[in-house]
């Protein structure tokens, strides 16, 4: 089978013959035929890196994809050759004391797909072939595009941060960070049952694409982000903010947006770990910060979604590379102005 594999800093390559791996009595062997480009592939492309984290040997990336059954295992149920199916990155242990309290997001031994954590890595699915086990699989109804059902990872990482909120139901939102993410937390929030929607960017190209995913309001906030603030209620008027942008100078700005004994919800990646929190302002407006992290029984839920309907992404879905053209794909994600979601074709 072919992979695109990355093996220095901005190259990917296309290499055949990777090993294969034998069926195991519950395993599912998967033609891969869509994959999502995610920020933290992006940051493994230019930096070889995720956080402390470096790439050390030849990295299959990809955490986001989806396709169609070629094999099963004897003992597997309820997955037959021919069935469509997204792949749950999360690999928890179901051992540790996490697992077994029924909080397996927070597992002491996660393998999560395409992550460079451990040593050897954990191998992700941008590869022509993926064998995984039948846990992993969740089926979807036959048809689907596939590149609907590769959305199933960031849409649940989405729906758990609106999990993590609480009840939408006629709250005033503030979305800082207009990209996938926030974007799906936009479309999720609609779900929910939110009045209104503000979403934040420093480009007008993905403010331009909220905008007519039906965001209330958009607002470039590379020159500051003072028009937040409405005159009438100075201490804030939004109920809810997400920040899904990673940014401090947006954390601060949501905090400042937040009426007395609103909510923030943290979704992004800083760059720099350690930012600075007012907490005199969290302390006196009574503010809730909370964070978010990937998702959990989140990701049955996306894949409800998805396979019902209930949430169109595929405006989200800018540009499709076939794997052969990986360095392009990703140089093209990168662009922030050009594309909102990447998916590699197998």
């Amino acid at each position: 089978m072919r992979a695109a594999v990355l093996t220095a800093k901005q190259s990917i390559q296309t290499i055949d013959h990777q090993p294969t791996i034998t069926l195991s009595e519950t395993g599912v062997r998967v033609r891969i035929g869509a994959g999502g480009i995610c920020g933290s592939d992006l940051h493994y492309f230019h930096h070889y890196k995720m956080g402390d984290f470096p790439v050390r040997e030849p990295f299959i990336l990809g955490h986001e994809a989806a396709g169609i059954v070629e094999e099963i295992g004897s003992r597997v149920n309820d997955i037959a050759v021919g069935n469509t199916v997204v792949i749950n990155p999360s690999h928890p242990c179901q051992s540790c004391e996490y697992c077994l309290n029924g909080n397996e997001l927070l597992c002491n031994e996660m393998r999560f797909l395409g992550s460079s954590r451990k040593f050897p890595h954990i191998q992700g699915m941008f590869s022509e072939i993926f064998v995984t086990d039948q846990r992993q699989c969740f089926k979807m109804p036959p048809g689907l595009s596939l590149n609907v059902a590769a959305f199933a990872e960031p849409l649940a990482v989405a729906l758990h941060a609106i999990n993590q909120a609480g009840s939408l139901l006629g709250a005033n939102i503030l979305i800082s960070g207009s990209g996938p993410i926030g974007a799906l937390v936009l479309l999720s929030a609609k779900l929910a049952g939110a009045l209104s929607v503000t979403m934040t960017d420093i480009r007008e190209g993905p403010l331009t694409v909220v905008s007519e995913l039906g965001a209330s309001k958009t607002l470039n906030v590379s020159s500051g982000a003072s028009e937040l603030i409405e005159k009438a209620n100075p201490r804030g008027s939004f109920d809810i903010a997400f920040d899904a942008s990673g940014s401090e100078a947006a954390v601060l700005t949501a905090i400042k947006s937040l009426r007395p004994g609103g909510s923030l919800i943290q979704i992004g990646t800083f760059a720099k770990p350690n930012i600075s929190i007012p907490s005199d302002q969290l302390m006196a407006k009574e503010l809730t910060m909370k964070s978010s992290f990937r998702f959990d029984k989140e990701f049955s839920w996306a894949v409800d979604y998805l396979a019902k309907g209930r949430i169109d992404v595929m405006p989200l879905l800018t540009h499709t590379f076939p794997m052969e053209d990986a360095n392009e794909a990703f140089l093209t994600a990168s662009d922030r102005e050009k594309a909102m979601k990447v998916h590699l074709i197998f």
